[in-house]
């Protein structure tokens, strides 16, 4: 077999509909709107539809969205926002810049994501807002997070940069996650489920009132040309991008369905080797495998990655260091979370995309077996 294996084969998905995003760039390169053109309006429409949200506003990148969605919500400088500790900075990086104090807590060992115990146990006066993270693909359990939320008058903000596309099944029916929380973000980075040739991002609401001040704010704090009611920033979604992602987003179904049956296949090969916990998904997301994560029991997760290597098979530690080790989040003085702090130590993402084959899976299965 070819054993050219690739974490994320973005070429191999870009040949595919190759003639179908080669005239959606061309047509903007015609048209020459390169900035707030047709494409970024009818890009937003086609999420709003998508997602079933009352009001989509593309930005800039990921980071922006949680940013300016934070930045809309008007809180005292010094409010705390509780948000999970094993994830990307980005989302404490966030809450840090604009002047909040992130407040990092737990998560559950088997999906990875915010434990809502931990959330209760971490509310204080100061508390504002919880941001949960939709990691690696599945949604946290937010029905308990909006109970807690609603008990304690706080505002949530859905992170969903890794989970485009999934379901959540909410004791008020299905729902599509960006469309539950009071404001939701997410990205459009490249190796995304739903991704772009460069970056981008989108914020998502059904409050008429806070989708005005997220697009006051992502456009110099203007919805009239040279007329500004408040300080903003400029972060806009190009047209290029927008008409790439219009495309790519009429076949986002398929390419989740595509990585739910790489990880299926990843489970049935790996799930009886005793040393590997395989991905538990709950029963309230429909997983959509942003990342394939496996978790090692009394097994060094870098020696299994070194091994991969010698086998020409790439692999990733999301994330070896958790939140509240990083150097850059010492000043808020953050507690030890002791799931996340193992998980860093035990957790490898195997390649996952939407052009893995079922031989290439056999070949990284056989591998990891042959490790020990």
């Amino acid at each position: 077999m070819n054993h050219s294996i690739q974490m994320v084969d973005l070429y191999g998905q870009y040949v595919r509909i190759k003639s179908e995003i080669d005239d959606a760039i061309a047509s903007v390169i015609t048209n020459t709107t390169f900035i707030n053109g047709p494409e970024v309006s009818a890009f937003q429409k086609d999420l709003e539809n998508y997602l079933h949200v009352s009001h989509a506003i593309p930005c800039a990148n990921g980071t922006d969205a949680l940013t300016i969605a934070l930045w809309a919500l008007d809180l005292e400088p010094g409010s705390e926002v509780i948000t999970t500790d094993f994830t990307f900075i980005a989302t404490a990086e966030a809450i840090a810049r604009v002047g909040l104090v992130p407040v990092l807590v737990d998560v559950h060992p088997e999906t990875f994501n915010i434990d809502t115990q931990a959330i209760k146990q971490a509310i204080t006066p100061k508390t504002r807002a919880i941001m949960p993270v939709h990691l690696f693909g599945q949604a946290a359990d937010m029905d308990e997070i909006m109970h807690i939320a609603q008990q304690h008058n706080l505002y949530v903000i859905e992170d969903a940069a890794q989970c485009f596309g999934a379901e959540y099944y909410s004791k008020n029916g299905t729902k599509k996650l960006c469309s539950i929380g009071d404001i939701a973000c997410t990205s459009f980075f490249p190796s995304k489920n739903l991704g772009c040739f460069g970056d981008g991002g989108a914020l998502f609401t059904n409050n008429a009132e806070l989708a005005t001040k997220i697009r006051l704010i992502a456009n110099h704090g203007s919805l009239k040309k040279y007329y500004h009611t408040t300080i903003g920033v400029n972060s806009r979604l190009d047209s290029i991008q927008a008409a790439i992602l219009r495309v790519k987003l009429r076949y986002i179904d398929s390419y989740n369905a595509a990585r739910q049956k790489a990880a299926s296949l990843y489970t049935k090969f790996l799930r009886d080797i005793p040393w590997i916990q395989t991905p538990i998904t709950n029963a309230q997301s429909n997983h959509v495998f942003h990342q394939y994560t496996i978790t090692l029991k009394n097994t060094s997760n870098k020696e299994l990655q070194d091994y991969l290597k010698q086998h020409n098979i790439p692999s990733m530690i999301y994330y070896p260091v958790p939140m509240h080790k990083q150097e850059a989040l010492q000043q808020f003085a953050p507690q030890s979370c002791l799931v996340s702090e193992r998980l860093s130590k035990s957790v490898v993402s195997l390649p996952m995309h939407t052009e893995l084959t079922e031989e290439q899976i056999i070949y990284i299965c056989n591998t990891i077996r042959s490790f020990k």
